[in-house]
């Protein structure tokens, strides 16, 4: 709900010193450790010195996080006892001053702009929904922005009200004195995300890959001098909300997980320490290099998927993917963290073009990778269904047998004589390259077990090998020669 009127508003950027004379507090945080993870949830831990008188106090401590989670914040240290404790996040602001101010009487001092005289009215702020309502003597007026120069003079701060969010806890200890305590808590507001940069030189068959971290701090507050955790993962959290469903593209072929151990870990999750000490500023997006990768190898490869009974009129682009691993023997030799990989090429005058990105999931050590960069200008497929007709029942199944065995031993048998209907489906795949060097397509036909019942499938003829990778899934490389075209058949018989 919008709290303060325009004039307010502008009043706060023209002249913010007529509110108050109010030096900056220095930052009350302590030695600060704060650890990410990638769900938009952080662990701060704060260890600060406090002095206590004996018996029950109310301590302060500003300078929290704005979005904290007061349920999961936690206070320990030697000799006290935690009484209560309140999270105070009615924060200090022009709307917050004048909303507090209702029943209350304000100064207003205007300025005319002709001659420059100020004139001081007294005013009681009667509400402030949705813009401010004054009783100015008799008469009852509405705060506007009508372009005069108009401030708001008040008192004195609310007690309620916070320049800083600050959480208050009532202590009991036994004696006094200075003492070390640890405030730790979770907030959301703080999250991070893995980018990378992927440079691919085709003719070496190799890529240099940077990897970098971005932080981002919408909490409010900020951090300053901590020692940072990042948590590859998504943690548990209660009533997470469901992402939706993840449209698209289908990946590309080829991507499996490694089996390689490597780097710290933290539970099933994998841990990126950032060296030395960071300031996360609020509303701040920081970047940090993780990764540093020369001459892994790589590959760049196509691939088109045809869904079952597909028949273009025209040819088609297959997928680029490049595909490289990470394991240790290929150069880069860690976990990678989820997160989007952008790729180059160089031109032919040497400047690193991109050439498209793609998403990759977190990815353990040792795992092969194919990336879906884009569509290939000169590597075309165009599937044509050729021929569709019936078979007889005499070419397929006539005739069932059946045996059963019953629990006391004895056995059954049967014979049946049971007509089905099937189909041969011939397929013609034009595969064509308009590149000067000769390449490889992985053609992909998709569909071939839709349902349980649909799996009974034979391919008994094809121009080249294929290989059944799943029930739904036959593949086929196709090798195509420079500025050529291979036409690759397959026929399927299938009861449907």
């Amino acid at each position: 709900m919008r709290l303060i009127c325009p004039a307010i508003i502008s009043v706060a950027v023209l002249a913010p010193q007529a509110l108050f004379a109010q030096p900056s507090a220095p930052n009350a945080q302590g030695d600060l450790s704060v650890t990410i993870y990638n769900n938009d949830l952080a662990l701060v831990q704060d260890l600060r010195r406090i002095t206590l008188p004996s018996g029950r106090s109310r301590q302060e401590f500003p300078d929290v996080s704005a979005r904290i989670r007061p349920e999961t914040v936690t206070l320990s240290g030697e000799g006290i006892g935690i009484v209560e404790q309140n999270f105070d996040y009615d924060l200090l602001s022009p709307a917050s001053l004048m909303e507090k101010a209702v029943g209350q009487t304000i100064t207003l001092l205007r300025t005319n702009p002709a001659t420059g005289a100020e004139t001081r009215e007294q005013a009681m702020v009667l509400a402030a929904n949705g813009g401010v309502v004054l009783k100015i003597g008799e008469r009852i007026e509405v705060l506007r922005d009508d372009g005069l120069p108009v401030r708001v003079i008040f008192s004195s701060i609310p007690p309620n009200l916070r320049a800083r969010p600050t959480l208050s806890v009532t202590m009991d200890a036994p004696q006094g004195g200075a003492r070390p305590v640890t405030l730790s808590y979770l907030t959301p507001g703080m999250s991070w995300k893995s980018d990378y940069v992927a440079l691919f030189d085709e003719k070496a068959g190799k890529l240099d890959m940077q990897g970098w971290i971005t932080l981002n701090n919408s909490t409010g507050t900020a951090f300053a001098n901590a020692r940072a955790l990042l948590v590859a993962g998504e943690v548990g959290q209660v009533q997470q909300s469901y992402g939706g469903y993840n449209g698209g593209r289908p990946q590309p072929r080829g991507n499996r997980p490694g089996t390689e151990s490597g780097g710290e870990q933290l539970g099933d999750f994998h841990v990126y320490p950032i060296e030395g000490r960071t300031t996360i500023a609020n509303a701040q997006t920081k970047q940090v290099s993780f990764l540093d990768a020369s001459g892994v190898p790589a590959e760049r490869g196509y691939e088109f998927r045809s869904n079952w009974m597909e028949s273009k009129d025209q040819a088609e682009s297959a997928a680029s993917v490049l595909k490289f691993s990470n394991a240790k023997a290929s150069g880069i030799g860690a976990a990678l963290p989820a997160g989007t990989v952008r790729v180059y090429m160089r031109d032919a005058r040497g400047q690193a073009q991109f050439i498209g990105e793609s998403g990759i999931p977190h990815t353990p050590g040792g795992s092969t990778l194919a990336l879906r960069t884009g569509d290939a200008f000169d590597v075309k497929v165009q599937p044509v269904v050729e021929q569709r007709d019936t078979i007889t029942t005499d070419e397929w199944t006539k005739t069932e047998r059946w045996r059963v065995a019953y629990p006391d031993g004895t056995k059954a048998e049967g014979y049946v004589e049971r007509p089905q209907k099937y189909f041969r489906t011939r397929m013609r795949y034009i595969v064509t390259n308009a590149k000067p060097v000769p390449v490889n397509v992985d053609v992909v036909q998709s569909g071939l077990s839709q349902w349980w019942w649909w799996r009974d499938l034979r391919v008994p003829e094809e121009s080249i090998p294929g290989v059944q990778e799943t029930a739904d899934l036959r593949r086929w490389v196709v090798p195509v020669p420079a500025n050529g075209k291979v036409e690759l058949t397959a026929t399927f018989l299938t009861p449907w």
